[in-house]
């Protein structure tokens, strides 16, 4: 039965020829996809210069052409408007100028030609005057020195605005928590209940002082109780009886306050 499980000499040498002839195909496949791989990197051609040679323009942005600069020719002359400064006369209807020279203010009329002085002649400011000789004004108009203006002072007119606003109500400062003793603390108290023995304590036998702190509102009610000292036992039973006393407010120059103290029980065993 087991005389078929012998393996012969022959069949090794078969298997261990084609263990060979395996990897020495696989390591050939290996070498022949390695140089093919290098080569084909050394035969690419990215063609880089075609890239960076070709550009497109997509969007074309015209260069601005700066205006030229104009400037007055020499013999050329900017015309401006003088002040109207011409003399009153009690004579005169309406203005009287040699030559029509609007004033600045006008847009609507431009100079004649440019120059780089103002002409001597006072410019018109009223819409009735006449070329005469001799350039006055009458006497209702007067010099205009101020823009056309005749009761101009020179000064821009200033509204002064009061605030009437009654300021804000400041709130009113609290004063600080007092500190008071024992024994004062304990003299202002209206009612000051004893705590409750704890039945744990009594069978164990345990006793002696509870310290509670306390802090009173500024209607004698205890707001905060804490033990600051005491067996654990007994700090509940003292700081609940401290919850419960009360008394009388606290005052501080005509205002009541909030106070701090200590409250000490003392746990007897009877």
């Amino acid at each position: 039965m087991f005389t078929n499980l012998i393996e012969s000499d022959s069949h090794r040498k078969e298997f261990k020829r084609r263990s060979s002839f395996f990897l020495a195909t696989v390591a050939a496949y290996a070498v022949i996809l390695f140089a093919a791989g290098v080569a084909s990197i050394y035969a690419y051609d990215a063609h880089l210069e075609a890239q960076t040679g070709d550009l497109e323009v997509l969007s074309w942005v015209p260069p601005v052409n700066r205006a030229p600069e104009v400037r007055p020719r020499n013999n050329e002359q900017v015309r401006r408007s003088a002040p109207t400064n011409a003399p009153v006369d009690r004579n005169a209807r309406v203005q009287e100028r040699t030559v029509a020279i609007s004033t600045t203010a006008d847009p609507t009329r431009t100079p004649d030609h440019i120059g780089i002085t103002a002409p001597t002649v006072p410019p018109v400011t009223d819409s009735q005057f006449v070329i005469t000789g001799r350039n006055v004004n009458p006497p209702d108009l007067g010099p205009r020195g101020n823009g056309g203006c005749v009761t101009c002072t020179g000064t821009d007119p200033v509204v002064r605005v009061e605030d009437n606003t009654p300021p804000p109500e400041q709130p009113p400062v609290k004063p600080p928590t007092q500190r008071l003793t024992s024994r004062v603390l304990i003299s202002q108290a209206i009612s000051l209940p004893q705590p409750v023995y704890p039945q744990l304590a009594r069978q164990i036998h345990i006793g002696g002082a509870v310290a509670v702190q306390i802090l009173v509102d500024e209607q004698g009610k205890v707001i905060s109780a804490q033990a600051v000292s005491g067996h654990p036992t007994l700090t509940r039973a003292a700081r609940e009886a401290a919850l419960r006393a009360r008394f009388t407010p606290t005052m501080l120059s005509g205002q009541a306050v909030k106070v701090q103290g200590v409250i000490t029980y003392n746990f007897v065993l009877q």
